[in-house]
């Protein structure tokens, strides 16, 4: 943290703290306009202490017209089918409105009601519900029972011991047709160094347990360095797949790692970790990575001996400003003795109950806390905190089963024009050009033809996307909400970046996509040394995008910690072309390759600059006679300016009769050579590269005796364009 923060006073801090609050509650209300039309927002109550009220903080739920202990008991032969069929229709419903699973409360209705079931009623149910989620393509799995002597889940009565009836919890998921059917779930884990991040996803991920010298995180880390101090300084993708009937997706062979298809293609639901940077020194890596990737969830990792320090704080800000859930593991408790443990334990509530944070923490000590609070962890107000150990794996079965009962979060609009964020490139062998990314709206199918930029000058060029993967597996389309990878056709990667943009391709008459450099933005100051004006420099993080802008105006004479303001920004992203300004007036000028690309753009501008002939060479005559039309028409000149002649530079014939027609010419100003290469390099195609020279230097060694000459009293030059990295103009 820079120095200037540290010396912030109390009370600047305590503005921030709540000028946090007051924008996370103003970026919740922003979400909720933005849903689909139908979705309800989600009611959340906020006055809550005890972890004996969270069976209230659940969703609102529909009302339906069946009754479902009927529904389940029901075993008259005139009804026992209609009743089968309601409650497969019921459940499907259910599936649908959870994106593919719920939580089922068997012997409890929709509004928590008893249902009164003795033990054997509860059996019969139980099968009932089995048969109904077999026939819709679902499976189901007993997560948590009352009452039910006998079971492995087993955690007590309700209500302290009046509630005699059966009840449970059970998980239900649909199985997957093919892996676009497949639940994702992104959680971004983030926290202080050393604070055990890399090491919980290796327990988590690989299995096994940590031996307490990094063994668990040697496999995540992706550079030499990284394994060396045994410190994430990048960004890294790990995944935890879960099958339709809850069991963790891992190898029947003992030390046997899956790879990301295989985990893919078994699972059901997966789980998808962005592992990043804790260090101050990657800061900027860590802002990219939580907010390129779009997590679902924040998972906040918190070493039990040294407390919530350093830029832990900075992750949980950055986090509650994205109005982002959070959950909290405190690892290390096995070396950490009792009373340091209290401290943390202390100082993390104490942060989160602040005006800053407004979380309930519950802490999750068995299986009823995680199943329950899980179910409802959608409540943005309540924040889990576990107490694990890597080395002696305690309380990591509770994460395991926390992640997999994890809901759906978020809203994602497939009816909306396709936009996809780019994150990352690639160039993979045989393959070509890789982008991935997330999907942001609407769905995008292998073939399409899209959109991808926008380039340092604001274009965007037009391409085919040739395949599809998600987790490294191949699939026909992709939807929004979803991670994936796009193969794209005949774009190379040194053209496309982290944070552009893959577009649908309007139909004429709708407009191309613009591009803006200037924009205004709603602006909370979470805390800031100085005084901000016009013209201060800020680093802008906007999903994949990292930019340089510059203020170009505030709504008011400046901002400081704890203010929200209207600021227009300008990107400093910009490239200007220069563009020549001296007159042509009376010069000849030949611009071989002028009916397309560059070379069109060269003669339009030669005309505009008055030239008095512009001669357009090229291979095909009648491609010159449209670009000579299309100049004539966007600059109004003509009368003879442009003339088209035909150059073949693949034949030394068609050069020679062209060198011959232009020393003719009564004067001969200048000659611009495209596509020059300052080095001979080899090249696949020997004969090939030689033309690529020889055509440029049987071209314009004959022109040059006529256009170094001042024998008319005039200069007279070839010009050469500078060439880039690879020799290409």
């Amino acid at each position: 943290m820079p120095r200037g923060i540290q010396e912030q006073s109390l009370q600047d801090r305590r503005k921030g703290e709540s000028a946090l609050s007051d924008f996370a509650d103003y970026v919740q209300k922003q979400q909720s306009k933005r849903k689909p039309a139908g979705v309800q927002p989600q009611p959340v109550l906020e006055e809550h202490d005890e972890l004996d009220i969270i069976d209230q903080l659940g969703l609102a739920e529909e009302t339906h017209t069946i009754r479902l202990k009927q529904v389940l008991l029901d075993q008259v032969q005139d009804t026992c089918d209609n009743s089968i069929k309601q409650f497969s229709d019921y459940v499907v419903g259910r599936l649908d409105e959870g994106n593919g699973e719920y939580m089922f409360d068997l012997g409890l209705e929709d509004n928590g009601e008893s249902m009164g079931f003795a033990k054997k009623e509860w059996d019969f149910a139980l099968q009932r519900l089995k048969i109904c989620t077999d026939e819709v393509g679902a499976d189901c799995r007993v997560l948590m029972t009352r009452n039910i002597e006998g079971s492995e889940v087993e955690v007590g009565p309700r209500d302290g011991g009046k509630d005699t009836s059966c009840s449970g919890k059970i998980m239900v998921r649909r199985r997957p047709k093919n892996v676009d059917d497949v639940i994702e779930t992104r959680i971004a884990v983030v926290g202080n160094v050393d604070a055990g991040k890399s090491t919980l996803l290796g327990v988590l991920v690989k299995g096994g347990l940590d031996d307490g010298r990094g063994k668990a995180r040697v496999n995540l880390f992706r550079h030499k360095h990284e394994i060396e101090s045994g410190r994430t300084s990048s960004v890294g993708m790990e995944i935890l797949g879960f099958d339709s009937k809850g069991e963790i997706v891992a190898s029947n062979v003992p030390g046997r790692k899956l790879s990301w298809e295989e985990i893919g293609q078994r699972s059901a639901k997966v789980i998808s970790f962005t592992d990043l940077a804790g260090h101050e020194r990657y800061l900027r890596t860590t802002v990219f990575g939580l907010l390129s990737s779009e997590p679902n969830y924040a998972l906040l990792m918190v070493a039990a001996n040294n407390g919530l320090v350093g830029m832990s704080k900075e992750h949980l800000g950055i986090a509650l400003a994205l109005n982002v859930p959070v959950m909290v593991v405190i690892t290390k408790i096995d070396i950490c003795p009792p009373q340091i443990l209290e401290q943390t334990i202390t100082q993390l509530s104490k942060i989160l109950k602040s005006q800053g944070a407004r979380k309930i923490p519950i802490f999750i000590k068995n299986r009823e806390d995680c199943v329950n609070t899980a179910t409802q962890f959608i409540s943005r107000r309540i924040c889990p905190i576990f107490q694990v150990s890597n080395v002696t794996g305690e309380s990591l079965d509770l994460v395991r089963t926390f992640m997999n009962i994890l809901p759906h979060h978020g809203n994602y609009n497939t009816d909306a024009p396709f936009e996809f964020h780019v994150n990352d490139t690639f160039s993979v062998p045989f393959v070509g050009t890789v982008v991935s990314g997330i999907v942001k709206s609407g769905i995008v199918h292998s073939g399409d033809t899209v959109l991808v930029g926008p380039d340092s000058l604001g274009n965007f060029a037009t391409t085919k996307i040739r395949s599809i993967e998600r987790k490294r597996i191949n699939v026909s389309a992709s939807a929004a909400g979803q991670s994936a990878s796009f193969a794209l056709r005949g774009v190379r990667r040194r053209d496309v970046r982290k944070g552009m943009v893959v577009l649908h391709k309007p139909e004429p008459p709708l407009p191309m996509p613009r591009v803006y450099r200037e924009f205004t933005a709603e602006v909370l100051i979470l805390s800031h040394a100085t005084t901000i004006k016009t013209r201060y420099q800020a680093m802008l993080h906007v999903g994949p995008i990292s930019q340089t802008c510059a203020i170009i105006d505030i709504d008011r004479a400046y901002i400081r910690t704890g203010d929200r303001a209207k600021v227009a920004f300008r990107s400093q992203y910009t490239v200007s072309i220069p563009i020549p300004e001296a007159s042509f007036d009376g010069l000849t000028v030949i611009i071989p390759g002028s009916n397309t690309g560059s070379g069109l753009e060269a003669a339009h501008h030669t005309v505009r600059l008055n030239a008095a002939k512009v001669i357009i060479a090229c291979r095909k005559v009648s491609k010159g006679e449209e670009a000579r039309k299309s100049i004539e028409q966007s600059t109004k000149r003509t009368g003879g300016v442009i003339e088209v002649w035909k150059l073949d530079l693949s034949s030394y014939a068609s050069v020679k009769d062209f060198t011959s027609q232009a020393n003719a010419l009564p004067r001969l100003d200048l000659c611009t050579a495209r596509k020059c290469r300052d080095l001979y390099r080899k090249a696949r195609d020997i004969r090939r590269q030689r033309v690529d020279h020889d055509r440029q230097c049987s071209l314009h060694v004959p022109l040059g005796p006529v256009t170094v000459a001042e024998t008319q009293g005039h200069s007279r030059k070839i010009l050469h364009n500078t060439p880039s990295n690879d020799g290409n103009i």
